[in-house]
């Protein structure tokens, strides 16, 4: 009996049909997340809410009363919010979508679809978890009477920099950890050193200035600084923005060219 092999598109035009062909599967994957991470769960989706007002409690405390940076003129909670959301939704995208294809193995290995869908899919759980954090920031604000500035209309345009992003170093880190299953140890301690590069809890201009140029070769920096930019009018750089749109749109075609380069070879090491 001849076998019959099903492949992927050999073609990037033909994968992306493909792609579109299977986004039923991508949504059903996403609400299977979604509804596994808020239903077999002790607390549900109050873990959504619990740790985002864990981590501005300690950074508050740690950086804003403790080490007293300054806080551009906003009142320092509202700078840790505008730098701890983004980035929880970054390194959870990175962390899940990282080890995606590890957690889907039968899947993968029984049936044919672009395996891109498993990594992406997987960023949706953490869209959810932001948005419901979103509602927290705004009663911080509302509780801290403070009004952003006009032009929190863009903050969509640097939440998409930071989903594109997350996704390629997604992308990337998926195809290593199924050849190579032990570098999924080390990229928790790596998002964890990046956090505490990133302005996350604390204003870039803390960094002295002629290091500023070289700091804002972290794709982070342009998007942090660019949401509080959004939402307190603090300078942001043309570098930085520069900076961070080449990288988000260089690491997310690179992560991608690597999938794809990798993807046949996933149900061996599966």
């Amino acid at each position: 009996m001849a076998t019959t092999y099903i492949e992927a598109g050999k073609t990037n035009r033909l994968y992306l049909r493909d792609l579109w062909e299977y986004r039923e599967l991508f949504w059903i994957l996403a609400k299977r997340d979604i509804l596994v991470r808020y239903k077999q769960t002790a607390i549900g989706i109050a873990w959504a809410i619990i740790q985002p007002l864990m981590t501005l409690a300690v950074f508050t405390v740690v950086f804003g009363k403790i080490a007293k940076l300054p806080a551009e003129g906003a009142p320092y909670i509202l700078l840790v919010v505008a730098g701890t959301l983004p980035w929880q939704f970054f390194s959870a995208t990175v962390n899940s979508g990282g080890n995606a294809l590890i957690g889907n193995e039968k899947l993968i290995s029984k049936v044919y679809f672009p395996r891109i869908i498993i990594p992406t899919s997987a960023m949706m759980v953490h869209f959810v978890d932001f948005l419901i954090s979103c509602v927290i920031a705004v009663g911080i604000f509302v509780w801290q009477g403070y009004l952003p500035h006009w032009q929190i209309v863009f903050i969509p345009f640097f939440m998409l920099l930071c989903m594109l992003l997350g996704l390629g170093t997604a992308y990337f880190i998926t195809s290593l950890n199924v050849k190579y299953r032990d570098f999924r140890y080390v990229i928790p301690f790596v998002l964890q050193a990046g956090m505490y590069l990133s302005p996350v809890a604390f204003a870039a201009t803390v960094i002295p200035e002629q290091w500023r140029i070289l700091y804002s070769l972290n794709p982070m920096v342009g998007i942090l600084e660019g949401v509080r930019w959004c939402l307190f009018g603090t300078p942001l750089t043309v570098f930085a923005l520069a900076s961070s749109v080449i990288w988000s749109v260089g690491i997310l075609f690179f992560g991608y060219w690597m999938f794809r380069k990798m993807e046949t070879e996933f149900a061996d090491y599966i």
